[in-house]
């Protein structure tokens, strides 16, 4: 039973007033049901995010054929029962019995921690390292069928929730191989929902080509008799990626800074580039998987990275004598950069996999870049220079924005009142039962200030636009007068500074109107707190409430709607005759009776929860926003600005 889960579970069972626990309390979990039974230990949660994983692990099995050089192609397509389809080009899964007196084939399917990923020749790197993957996405399925073509034969098995329901059986000749595994997720594990999101495994197939020089992926979608279908190969890999990542954007260098290097068999590929922006952009990847803490590859890369400019800078006399080393924050400002390593046994923290703890990596990355960068900086000192100017142009820069946050501090502390002028707050102190409302100007703060509960909720009025952050260092967004008053309202102070347990509000709502122009402010306020605040979002403070577009009125009911289509639904609905329909420009068009109706009555509002958990989705998303006024940039605000899902309150 070595294999098994052990679960024990008491039962406290009251028995003339004593607790009994015994031996019949113990249970043990047979094969996948202990999957079932706790599957967010196995696929982190069944929200959306867990549904979308097990695409991923399906996938990621092909990607390691593609690292051990015999795929090609992998392909994956929606399919219009609810179903996905995975299929690559590789060897297929063995099919030849097993020791266990089954197939080879039937046993990866069934048996957790059954696989070629525990030493031997199968898979030398590989990213499913605990070998839990295909079982796992097996148990939490409805139904799944895999077909092989391996050894010149078609080899075809059908199992249901972990069971298998057709043995596997061979048939036909074929002179191909490979390997498609069909599977449609089980509603009673996915209550929030089984339909896949085209767009997010669109993101992580593309990242997937880019950190497989080559590969070729295909993403197709044809539910609902339409189909979407994008294709993703590129021969320069993670280069490309970082060329991906800085579209748009002004650059310090327009090369792409880039090594490679191999050492004890862990290989080391690296792309970096400098832009004119103010935040970094790092991404951190080991056997393709993306390690959202870092680890030691991370730190090797940082060390050698702020070493080796110091010592170009003070060699070249650009770094003076009396003047300080550079810090990494500064030789990273601007940096948009890209580490994938390749280890053969990699350590991670947890089934997770978000940090590398592989000491040796450490060392053998610092040497890779520290000569890799030496090298660039000697062969360019041109661009060397401005990267090096731009550093010490950060330098100045923190040390001013340390003086103006100081300054901030005294200035509060000296005031009678440190709160906002424009702040219309709420009399209840604990923080847990409040929530602030940031409202799109003096008309909508009034409408808002009407419409409240004053017990709970208070409302701060801003004008206008806040600074674009992504284009300003933090000494100058903090002169910014609204994000001044944010900070001071707020009370966890910004930056450096920032103390999450002196929030004053745990719910942050932005509440801008049903525009475009308030997508772009909401865009803007959510860059800044994922910037300068960013556990506000990871740690699930920041809402963001939707006002409706139309209100239609028949007899004394009322109904509130948010886009055209919506409205004409309820228009067929009820009928149009005797409706009149009043369509608001923007919040200060509301009363405060429709405004408590639709967004801010906690019993009936429509509030949406912005998540922001999963780091890489997030960074994703800010670094490409730019703020600028064009449309095609205003298009993509009002597309992107709300990364929200459902909130249940």
């Amino acid at each position: 039973m070595s294999e098994d889960i052990h679960e024990i579970q008491a039962h406290h069972q009251e028995e003339n007033g004593k607790k009994d626990y015994g031996a019949k309390d113990i249970r043990v979990l047979e094969g996948l049901e202990a999957v079932r039974l706790r599957p967010g230990m196995y696929i982190g949660s069944t929200s959306n995010r867990g549904l979308h994983h097990l695409v991923y692990e399906v996938v990621d099995n092909s990607i390691d054929e593609a690292l051990a050089g015999f795929c090609t192609h992998v392909e994956v397509r929606l399919n219009d029962d609810g179903s996905c389809t995975v299929t690559d080009n590789g060897r297929g899964i063995p099919t030849g019995m097993h020791e266990t007196g089954k197939p080879a084939m039937e046993v990866v399917l069934t048996v957790l921690h059954a696989g070629g990923k525990f030493g031997g020749d199968g898979y030398p790197i590989s990213g499913g390292l605990h070998g839990v993957g295909i079982s796992v996405v097996n148990a939490l399925s409805e139904w799944m069928k895999v077909v092989v073509k391996r050894e010149g034969q078609f080899h075809e098995i059908e199992l249901q929730r972990g069971e298998v329901t057709s043995p596997m059986r061979t048939y036909g000749e074929t002179d191909e191989s490979g390997t498609e595994v069909t599977f449609k997720p089980d509603g009673e594990i996915f209550r929030e929902g089984t339909d896949f999101d085209y767009d997010t495994l669109k993101i992580r197939m593309r990242e997937l080509a880019f950190l497989n020089k080559g590969l070729t992926i295909t993403l197709t979608d044809v539910r609902d008799g339409a189909k979407r279908e994008d294709v993703f190969c590129y021969a320069g890999g993670i280069t490309e990626f970082v060329k991906f990542l800085n579209e748009g954007k002004e650059l310090v260098d327009p090369d792409i800074i880039s090594f490679e290097g191999e050492k004890n068999k862990i290989i080391v590929d690296i792309a970096m580039q400098y832009q004119t922006g103010y935040s970094e952009a790092m991404y951190t990847f080991v056997n393709n998987i993306n390690t959202v803490e870092g680890g030691m590859h991370l730190t090797g890369f940082r060390n050698a990275l702020t070493r080796t400019i110091n010592d170009y800078a003070r060699s070249n006399n650009i770094l003076k004598q009396n003047e300080d080393n550079l810090s990494g924050d500064d030789v990273r400002e601007g940096l948009t950069c890209i580490i994938s390593v390749k280890v053969p046994n990699p350590q991670f923290e947890g089934q997770t996999k978000t940090k590398l703890g592989n000491l040796e990596v450490k060392g053998i990355v610092d040497v890779i870049v520290a000569d890799g960068l030496r090298t660039y900086l000697e062969e360019h000192p041109s661009e060397a220079k401005e990267i090096v100017t731009k550093s010490i142009m950060a330098s100045r820069a923190r040390e001013a924005a340390r003086k103006a946050r100081e300054l901030t501090r005294r200035k509060n502390a000296l005031e009678v009142s440190s709160l906002p002028g424009k702040l219309s707050d709420c009399s209840e102190k604990d923080p847990k039962l409040t929530e602030i409302y940031i409202v799109e100007g003096d008309s909508a703060g009034g409408s808002a200030k009407n419409g409240r509960d004053r017990k709970y909720q208070a409302i701060l009025p801003l004008r206008g636009k806040i600074l674009n952050v992504e284009k300003a260092r933090l000494d100058r967004v903090l002169t910014s007068d609204a994000i001044r008053t944010m900070i001071t309202a707020f009370g966890t102070g910004v930056g450096e500074d920032f103390d999450i347990t002196k929030l004053r509000y745990y719910k942050i709502v932005i509440m801008t109107d049903a525009d475009v122009d308030g997508a772009h402010i909401r865009t803007l306020l959510l860059t800044f707190f994922y910037r300068y605040m960013k556990p506000l979002i990871t740690e699930g403070h920041v809402y963001i409430a939707q006002p409706p577009l139309y209100q239609i009125r028949k007899g004394r009911q009322k109904y509130y709607t948010y886009d055209d289509a919506e409205q004409n639904k309820v228009l067929d609905e009820i009928g149009r005759d005797g409706c009149t329909i009043q369509r608001y420009k923007g919040l200060g068009e509301m009363d405060a009776e429709q405004l408590w109706d639709t967004t801010m009555n906690p019993e009936q509002r429509v509030m949406l929860k912005v998540e922001l958990t999963d780091a890489i989705e997030a960074d994703r998303l800010f670094t490409i926003l730019m703020g600028d006024e064009v449309a095609p940039r205003r298009k993509f605000i009002e597309e992107n600005a709300q990364n929200v899902t459902n909130l249940d309150l």
